[in-house]
């Protein structure tokens, strides 16, 4: 019989630990690169078709109080808690990039999708009064390319809504009728005064 000789191979020593370490911390950059490109990319479309974007200061809010915010928002608002350093990225090279100086501390960021801003704003200023927290206010905000800061808030609360501003404009619409209906009417009256006179048999003079 043929003898068959094993030939024995000794297994291959485990990497050392050195080079696994190495290869995690080239590999977390790339990691945090990616998410913080989709984090960014999220806050992108939600700026796409966005009439508004105001910052709240959040610190101290506890996630329940921003839970009620959310729930008490119109369907065309949604409030979002982001790292300022992804919403600078995100604005970057738009029209929103006047907000960047309010990119600082905690911040939660109001996104209107509609040019009702009044209704918007209203429900966290409702909360704000609720729960007495004055120092959590609004940061700044932009609206048509422009910064507003606090100070400048009460402008765009005060702003009209559509159908007040429709209302407007059908009264600016109206107002020349009226005022020609106004001007014929009196005009027919004295037609029609005129008329009258002209109608009225004349008084003879009395017999002495």
């Amino acid at each position: 019989k043929r003898s068959h000789t094993r030939i024995q191979t000794e297994p291959s020593p485990p990497p050392p630990m050195t080079s696994l370490r190495s290869s995690a911390a080239s590999l977390a950059p790339s990691i945090r690169g990616a998410a913080e490109m989709v984090r960014q990319e999220a806050l992108r479309r939600e700026l796409d078709g966005c009439q508004l974007l105001a910052g709240i200061w959040c610190h101290g809010l506890t996630v329940a109080q921003l839970r009620s915010i959310r729930a008490s928002l119109p369907p065309t608002a949604r409030l979002v808690v982001t790292k300022n350093s992804d919403m600078a990225a995100a604005v970057a090279g738009t029209r929103w990039e006047a907000l960047k100086p309010c990119a600082r501390g905690m911040n939660a960021w109001l996104f209107v999708r509609s040019d009702e801003i009044p209704p918007a704003l209203k429900p966290y200023r409702d909360f704000q009064k609720e729960w007495k927290l004055q120092l959590n206010d609004f940061t700044g905000a932009v609206y048509e390319g422009r910064l507003y800061g606090p100070d400048d808030f009460p402008q765009l609360e005060a702003m009209p809504t559509r159908a007040q501003s429709y209302q407007y404009l059908l009264g600016c619409l109206q107002m020349p009728a009226v005022n020609l209906l106004a001007v014929l009417r009196a005009r027919q009256e004295a037609m029609l005064a005129q008329e009258g006179e002209a109608a009225a048999p004349a008084t003879e003079p009395a017999v002495k």
